[in-house]
């Protein structure tokens, strides 16, 4: 069925204007997005393609521009558009973030933060600076590695953190097979960035990996074992 011969109110636009963007499908909103269809498909039977693509609507974010542009129908118009909006949604979401907020335990970091990392498909390392009562000053993702480790300069966190005059720091990233246990590098690092900001001034927190809504604190993998 051609996208015109479906009633007006069942149209993507005008379901938005009716009901609103939080109540509209995942279909729904990317047939906005990329407005148009193909000759063999309507935009929301292209939309319905580019979703059977992932696993789910958390995976969008995993296509790169080639995936995008591999799927028929959808050129690099498109995509981009897409891409972009995905950007945006993110930078919406850490905007969010309040200023100042307190993260004095791990669960806090972790619900804060983990939506930024958790479902990349490489390795990501999230700084974040605190001033002396433990509140948020500022974050920043730094480095981005394959899809099994990160190439992290301790130089350049300890740099960042000077420039923002931040008290303290924790340092945070994923792994994208899901598993939240410490490999060998990990550790390394942590005692890297530990001894590190013991020497500048500037201690470290906690070292958290994340999958979402799993997660691995040293801090508390620390107290455990002191218990």
């Amino acid at each position: 069925m051609r996208l015109k011969e479906l009633p007006k109110m069942e149209m993507p636009r005008e379901r938005l204007i009716k009901y609103g963007a939080a109540n509209l499908s995942n279909e729904d909103l990317i047939s906005i997005l990329i407005r148009t269809g193909t000759r063999e498909d309507n935009v929301k039977e292209l939309s319905s393609k580019i979703l059977s693509k992932i696993k789910g609507i958390n995976s969008l974010n995993d296509l790169s521009l080639g995936e995008l542009t591999s799927i028929k129908g959808v050129g690099q118009t498109k995509a981009l558009t897409l891409l972009a909006a995905i950007e945006l949604g993110k930078r919406v979401y850490t905007a969010s973030i309040e200023e100042k907020v307190l993260l004095n335990n791990t669960e806090v970091v972790n619900k804060y933060f983990a939506p930024l990392i958790a479902k990349e498909a490489q390795e990501n390392l999230l700084v974040i600076l605190l001033d002396n009562k433990n509140r948020l000053l500022n974050y920043k993702i730094m480095f981005k590695g394959t899809s099994t480790s990160s190439l992290v300069e301790p130089k350049e966190i300890f740099n960042y953190a000077i420039r923002e005059r931040a008290a303290k720091i924790i340092i945070m990233h994923n792994h994208p097979s899901g598993i939240v246990s410490p490999s060998k590098e990990d550790i390394e690092l942590t005692n890297t960035i530990n001894l590190s900001g013991r020497l500048i001034g500037i201690p470290l927190v906690d070292h958290l990996i994340t999958s979402g809504d799993k997660y691995y604190s040293f801090y508390e993998e620390l107290l455990n074992n002191e218990a």
